[in-house]
């Protein structure tokens, strides 16, 4: 925002020389002129009126006079009540496209050094289920966001958090030994985390079975859960776990690892990657360890049956389970021992968590419990939560299978991106031995603009075949205008048009002037986005930019341009947008193909 932080400091030099002071910065409020009007940048007066003790038009007026004869920039104004409405002059954009088509907007945010990093924590899968389509939002936010604050000049550590240890993990250990009948993933021809999550719902749905025996005779559902034989010996196995029995830990660590494996082709055929990963099976016994130093120190209490608790009514969050009766850890207590273990590691200035919106009431309480043991780095601690995803077919259900795999969604984004591609002819041009490679981009590129272009709050429905549209708001349209823009430039090379390095001065005017507008936007967008946590605000501005680079195409002819110089300027245009289509698409974590 070169353009506003030079009007403001004006606007301020001005008032203070009038009227004295040293508040004014705080009062001046500056936005971009809504399209109803005529103007670009506007200046909302009403906030300076108590000072200025002037009528609204008056006191815009003279602040506009003044600015109008003391920058170039300026060309003329406009007062509409409270609000000055400035019009910049054309030669100014040009200007501005020649700065910024040398630099390299990415590459040249610089990180602020000695600063403490963000750590952005995502995918937190368990090891009894693969990665699934909640996890796929999971996981292409938590890595948008990651790329979001880098662009925004921020360190970031990406870390994942394994839920490796419990009674979820030990059901599908039961289970393997009661059917799997000493079969592997290998053996069995499947990859290793959908092998492992096949035993988690043949527990269920033999738990389901006990669980309506136990309540024909008369015991609730909660009675009856806790009275099944397979869930006492799931609880048994996870107590042989926890004081280490040989046998448990060395099933565990087999299963474990057909899990990983698993787990590291998805994340490589999502392209998202972490600095480190902790293990909760690690974790959890610095968190039990926090939790007892809290107890001796009165910060926590223990019941009658031997369970530690923290009391949060103050807070308005009730009770808070710690400990169970038998010593055995809970969810929250490894989360404690992670956060404690980070920022021993990293001296983290902020640590996000990119988790559901389930679990807004868990990280309220991780937060306040840790304010409370002592550790005032707490405050540092933001839940990014995040609505849920469903298919038109419904809900998703891990404990009965419904839920629809990471690695189905990915192949069948990239078949659908083949079949769709093939009819539109959008890969005539791409020669053969490359094909493969566009179509993985555009499968890949529908599936993350899709799902990043909803704001994180909402809930979302995912539609596969929606989401592939060479027409409509998706990754392929904006895609395929970058491919455009390449296009262009290799057409302009062949009819003799050398790009030059900067864009001669012309008179833009209708949909040149509208184009280089918002390409101006673009660092105010990534400032928002950082501050927002939100990648929907550069998906939606990406879009808007290619829809508008696409009327400009339309309306103004490029290599049968008017003249040289309009030619040239129109060619630079075409290149930086292209380039911020590159650079939006690389945040969201997806990638342009040079030809469509």
């Amino acid at each position: 925002m070169i353009l506003e932080k030079k009007i403001e400091n004006e606007v301020v030099q001005y008032l203070t020389s009038l009227y004295g002071g040293d508040d004014w910065r705080e009062l001046i409020h500056i936005q971009k002129t809504r399209s109803e009007f005529r103007g670009d940048i506007t200046i909302v007066v009403f906030p300076l009126l108590k000072k200025l003790k002037l009528p609204p038009h008056e006191a815009a007026s003279k602040i506009g006079e003044y600015l109008a004869g003391r920058m170039e920039e300026v060309r003329s104004f406009n007062v509409i009540k409270g609000f000055l409405n400035l019009e910049i002059e054309p030669s100014w954009w040009i200007k501005y496209l020649n700065r910024a088509i040398r630099s390299d907007f990415l590459s040249d945010s610089e990180t602020v050094k000695n600063v403490p990093p963000v750590l952005v924590e995502f995918s937190s899968p368990n090891t009894n289920k693969p990665l699934h389509l909640g996890h796929i939002r999971n996981n292409l936010l938590g890595f948008s966001i990651s790329r979001i604050l880098e662009a925004a000049g921020k360190p970031v550590k990406k870390v994942n958090l394994v839920n490796d240890r419990g009674i979820h993990i030990c059901k599908t250990m039961l289970a393997w030994q009661k059917w799997g009948n000493g079969q592997t993933p290998e053996s069995a021809g499947v990859k290793g985390d959908h092998f492992v999550g096949s035993f988690y719902v043949m527990f269920e749905k033999a738990l389901r079975g006990e669980i309506d025996n136990l309540k024909e005779e008369g015991f609730s559902e909660e009675e009856a859960r806790k009275k099944a034989p397979l869930m006492e010996e799931a609880y048994e196995m996870l107590r042989k776990w926890e004081a280490g029995d040989s046998g448990t830990i060395e099933l565990w660590k087999t299963m474990n690892e057909w899990v990983y494996e698993g787990f590291e082709k998805t994340y490589v055929a999502l392209g998202v990657d972490f600095d480190k990963i902790y293990y909760e099976s690690e974790t959890y016994k610095t968190g039990r360890k926090v939790v007892e130093e809290g107890l001796e120190r009165g910060v926590l209490f223990k019941k009658d049956d031997g369970s530690v608790w923290a009391d949060l009514q103050d807070e308005g969050l009730g009770e808070k389970l710690l400990l169970r009766p038998d010593g055995t850890s809970v969810y929250i207590t490894q989360d404690i021992g992670t956060a404690v273990i980070r920022q021993e590691d990293y001296n983290a200035g902020r640590m996000l968590y990119v988790v559901g919106n389930e679990q807004d009431y868990h990280f309220k309480v991780l937060q306040v419990i840790l304010r409370k043991i002592g550790y005032k780095w707490a405050d540092n601690i933001k839940h990014i939560s995040y609505g849920m995803v469903e298919l038109p077919e419904g809900k998703m259900k891990s404990r009965e299978g419904t839920v629809v795999d990471a690695d189905d969604i990915i192949a069948e984004m990239e078949q659908t991106a083949q079949k769709i591609s093939r009819e539109h002819g959008k890969l005539d041009g791409v020669a053969e031995q490359d094909r493969q490679e566009v179509v993985k981009m555009i499968g890949l590129g529908a599936l993350k603009y899709f799902i990043l272009k909803v704001d994180p709050k909402k809930n979302m429905l995912f539609n596969p075949d929606e989401s592939i549209d060479f027409n409509g708001n998706t990754g392929p349209f904006i895609q395929y205008t970058h491919a455009r823009v390449c296009s262009l430039r290799r057409k302009c090379a062949g009819a003799g048009i050398i790009e030059k390095a900067e864009s001669p001065f012309v008179n833009p005017g209708g949909k040149e002037l509208d184009l280089l507008k918002m390409l101006y936007d673009f660092p105010a967008v990534l400032s928002e986005a950082a501050r927002e946590y939100n990648p929907a605000l550069i998906a939606n501005y990406v879009y808007e930019l290619a829809k508008e680079y696409n009327q400009f195409y339309q309306d103004h002819p490029i290599i049968r341009g008017p003249d040289e110089d309009v030619r040239q300027f129109r060619l630079l245009l075409s290149v930086y947008t292209g380039k911020l289509i590159k650079d939006s698409m690389y945040l969201l974590g997806a990638d342009v193909p040079e030809r469509m």
